[in-house]
């Protein structure tokens, strides 16, 4: 089902947030490549603006790059007033901006549990308020990134966990509050994506082709989901299938199958030296 008045993605007007890295950059570029304008925001303000000068470039399109900080409101409705002042009014706002630490939940500064609440959790309540703002009485679409870990529990990423279950409750929650004003709230859930916010995880080789993606299938994912009524995405959704069939399993033939696949160490056993600079990275910055 798709809404009463359906969004074109051609000439559509995305605003993309962290969006110079990982899948924010993949879905830039996938927004592009269908005639979309895009404005893409990040803490990185540089990044931002070099990633959409390359992307812009290489689709001929239109593309801005805005500092954006989620974990600021007034930063959020900066960006978008930028997006809307720039390239005209808003259709949609993916909400992609999150870290994810990896490490024991006993083991977890209160800094880091706070940055986690503060980018993978309030910053995309907070942008999506400011957005159904800005949509007023037109069509528009929210798109949240969240995760497989919101529809499960992976030791090694508690907190990271708890925030994307949030974000799966809040979007279908919204959904059913605007089903009927032509604006659509979706979550898309990816699996284990192959970008450095994964780096170094543990997960077997043999559930690999089962559990991993390419950022690039979630940014095709994102894209297809415009306009759809559709309150889940899963990428890859076999993983989405096995995840749920997992959940209505006996708690003793779960954890079974959890250990055989290495759901309960794939965070927990990770590479220090393969995670070092994301984990650098996100302890001096904010998404």
């Amino acid at each position: 089902m798709t809404l009463s008045k359906t969004i074109q993605v051609r000439g559509a007007v995305v605003a993309i947030t962290g969006g110079a890295r990982g899948i924010g950059r993949a879905t830039a570029r996938a927004f592009l490549e269908s005639g979309a304008r895009v404005a893409i925001g990040d803490v990185d303000a540089a990044a931002a603006k070099e990633t959409a000068r390359e992307l812009a470039e290489a689709a001929r399109g239109k593309a801005i790059g805005l500092p954006l900080d989620v974990t600021s409101r007034d930063s959020l409705a900066d960006f978008l007033d930028g997006t809307v002042g720039t390239l005209g009014d808003l259709s949609v706002l993916v909400n992609n901006a999150g870290i994810m630490p990896t490490g024991l939940f006993s083991d977890e500064a209160l800094v880091m549990t706070e940055r986690m609440i503060d980018i993978n959790l309030r910053g995309v309540v907070h942008g999506s308020a400011l957005a159904i703002k800005h949509f007023g009485d037109r069509r528009g679409h929210i798109i949240n990134v969240a995760s497989l870990a919101g529809v499960a529990g992976f030791p090694g990423v508690a907190t990271y966990c708890a925030t994307k279950h949030a974000v799966i409750g809040f979007t279908e929650a919204l959904h059913r509050e605007l089903r009927d004003q032509d604006i659509g709230v979706t979550a898309v859930l990816p699996g284990v994506v192959r970008t450095e916010l994964s780096a170094g995880n543990s997960v077997p080789g043999w559930i690999r082709p089962l559990a991993e993606v390419d950022p690039e299938d979630v940014a095709r994912a994102i894209v297809g989901t415009v306009g759809s009524r559709r309150t889940r995405v899963s990428v890859p959704r076999p993983m989405g299938a096995l995840l749920k069939t997992m959940s209505l399993m006996p708690d003793g033939a779960r954890q079974f199958s959890e250990r055989l696949a290495r759901f309960d160490s794939a965070f927990t056993k990770t590479d220090p030296v393969a995670r070092a600079a994301y984990h650098q990275r996100i302890n001096g910055e904010h998404s």
